[in-house]
């Protein structure tokens, strides 16, 4: 396990990586394809992952394989292939469909802060994982996840809170998230053994 560091991300080999932002603490792991994505402070994601046109909080944790804003083709033009807006592969005499690739590129994915994406779990272009949200493996997520929300399946649905809704509300009031590094170390204990709930009793 690398040393992380709050001046660089650590990029694990064979990453692809096209105009994307990190914070501090970030790592990225092997054979992973970053395209138009940020990443927060201290998130980082799992080998070969592949994420695209997406807004990563904090403390986002992402296992391998996964995809988030995963891009799509055109359904209501004659063809869906890529010919279509990829056109200079198969031809000398004409460009890329630039408006193709800014109507791609905004339809941004948001991750929340303190989030878990599982194993192989895809999040669709436009959608939003709440603060606390957890995304079960192999998921399919097309719609919007509330904060501390667990959902599983294809397509994903709510299976249980991760936490009480109070609780959850505390949580994101405290925005323990934002605090510095030094702070986070000096509550490590705290975080490790105290349960939400008495962990908000002292902190909130």
């Amino acid at each position: 396990m690398p040393k992380l560091s709050p001046d660089a991300p650590v990029l694990h080999p064979d990453c692809e990586i096209h105009n994307s932002t990190f914070g501090r603490y970030v790592e990225i792991g092997r054979g992973t394809r970053l395209v138009n994505a940020q990443f927060g402070d201290y998130s980082y994601c799992d080998r070969h992952a592949d994420i695209a046109n997406a807004q990563i909080g904090k403390f986002a944790n992402i296992a391998a394989m996964t995809r988030i804003g995963a891009t799509d083709h055109p359904l209501d033009t004659a063809s869906c292939h890529h010919f279509l807006y990829r056109s200079e592969y198969y031809w000398d005499n004409v460009t890329a469909d630039e408006d193709f690739f800014a109507r791609r590129a905004a339809r941004v994915a948001h991750i929340g802060h303190d989030t878990w994406i599982g194993h192989g779990a895809m999040v669709k272009p436009e959608v939003s994982l709440g603060h606390g949200a957890v995304v079960a493996s192999g998921a399919i997520v097309t719609k919007d996840v509330p904060p501390y929300t667990i959902v599983a399946g294809v397509p994903a649905a709510p299976i249980r809170a991760r936490q009480p809704k109070q609780v959850a509300e505390r949580l994101m009031e405290l925005a323990w998230w934002d605090w510095d590094h030094a702070r986070l170390r000096a509550s490590l204990e705290d975080f490790r053994t105290l349960s939400a709930e008495a962990f908000l009793e002292k902190y909130a």
